[in-house]
């Protein structure tokens, strides 16, 4: 059964006519406006007038040209005029320079190892690890043979000693390069590699009896120990 609702009859003005009714029109209000007493909310932004960054010229960093920093090897530490000199001061096994090497430096040791077992690696031996291995190991030999020999009154630094056996490993590098082309096993090869252990003990021993104090006594028991060590590196050349 459906429930009726009673439903208020709609009254009209006199006239009948609802469009007599007053419309009421939507007047927009006024914008806001900030409080010009609140600092802190104040909309107006000032112009600021940005400078476009130099570069070059003199507006480096700290006030330095690019023309005027160090060289990239020089901030590394790496003087290559001077392992130069020491370079061409081992050539020369008869007029060594002691002076050159009172700097001591691991760059030219590190060139020096490196092209040694680049060499080996040409011939298809692959011994970089090995030579690593045997330079500190011989480096560390060196240091204490010298140090038991000359007592309480020597100042050999581990160091310098690892700085004067790479730098005399330079015989070695070139008896390297020339292995390339010499036949394996030969008398030739043999030959050589005792020229330039010859050449790097002569060289190494007299660096360190120079360089080292109280090591002038001992030069033959430290030209053995220098003789030893170069020749561990031309048997890799060798065999």
């Amino acid at each position: 059964m459906a429930k009726e609702f009673n439903v208020p009859p709609v009254m009209f003005p006199s006239g009948g006519n609802p469009s007599n009714i007053p419309q009421q029109r939507y007047r927009p209000t006024a914008p806001f406006q900030p409080n010009p007493n609140l600092p802190f909310i104040s909309f107006d932004v000032p112009s600021t007038s940005f400078s476009a960054p130099v570069f070059g010229g003199n507006n480096g960093i700290g006030g330095m040209g690019f023309e005027d920093e160090p060289p990239l090897l020089e901030e590394l530490g790496i003087n290559t005029p001077q392992i130069w000199r020491k370079t061409k001061s081992i050539l020369n096994p008869f007029r060594v320079n002691p002076n050159l090497h009172e700097d001591a430096d691991l760059s030219g040791p590190f060139l020096f190892i490196v092209a040694f077992g680049l060499f080996q690696l040409l011939a298809g031996k692959f011994h970089f690890g090995i030579i690593l291995g045997w330079v500190i190991v011989a480096a560390m030999f060196l240091y204490v043979v010298f140090n038991m020999l000359a007592g309480r009154n020597g100042n050999l630094d581990l160091y310098r000693c690892v700085s004067i056996l790479g730098y005399c490993m330079l015989p070695m590098v070139i008896l390297s390069a020339m292995s390339l082309f010499l036949p394996q096993g030969g008398m030739l090869i043999f030959g050589l590699a005792g020229i330039y252990v010859i050449w790097s003990t002569r060289v190494c021993t007299r660096l360190l009896v120079e360089l080292a104090s109280c090591g002038d006594e001992h030069r033959g028991l430290i030209a053995y120990a220098c003789f030893l060590i170069y020749m561990l590196f031309s048997l890799l050349v060798i065999f």
